[in-house]
């Protein structure tokens, strides 16, 4: 099986085996009790867990299908779906509410033309919304893949983004 299978759900992604031979077994050594760390690892490559990565990690490592979609549905670090190369998580908790939150999630939505939990038709961003990002004195946050935006205020939204063109 070392083919690259196209996904029916999009095109534009390939599954290639030898990679995933690479993260399972050079990078994981064939450990089922890795399976948490392999699935990041496949999220890594990918920016999501594709079907049938999902498919072929379970015949390679020997636990059913059924275990490891349970894992990868439980764990919302996990997706399923493909998102966009820029993840944009909005705080919504507490903090970041009363100072504007809901003012910036509206302007991102009306800048990247989706709504919360949805991604741009070019893939470039996925817009979700959390309950906390941890960093309460800085609301409202925004956090771009790993970058926080700290104090800001919905007309320098346009400006943040466009720094991940």
């Amino acid at each position: 099986m070392n083919q690259a299978i196209p996904l029916e759900s999009d095109t534009e992604t390939e599954v290639d085996f030898m990679e995933l031979d690479t993260i399972i077994e050079d990078e994981f050594g064939n450990n089922k009790e890795n399976l948490i760390m392999i699935l990041q690892a496949i999220q890594r490559k990918y920016n999501y867990v594709p079907q049938p990565a999902l498919t072929y990690l379970s015949a390679k490592i020997g636990i059913p299908y059924s275990k490891i979609y349970g894992v990868a549905t439980f764990y919302s670090t996990f997706s399923l779906e493909p998102r966009g190369r820029n993840i944009v998580s909005i705080c919504l908790g507490t903090a970041c509410h009363v100072r504007g939150g809901e003012r910036v999630r509206e302007r991102i939505q009306e800048s990247l033309e989706i709504s919360d939990g949805q991604t741009t038709e070019d893939q470039r961003f996925t817009l979700e919304s959390v309950r906390c990002i941890g960093c309460c004195s800085l609301g409202p946050v925004v956090k771009i893949n790993e970058d926080m935006h700290g104090r800001i205020s919905s007309d320098q939204i346009d400006r943040i983004l466009d720094q991940y063109e």
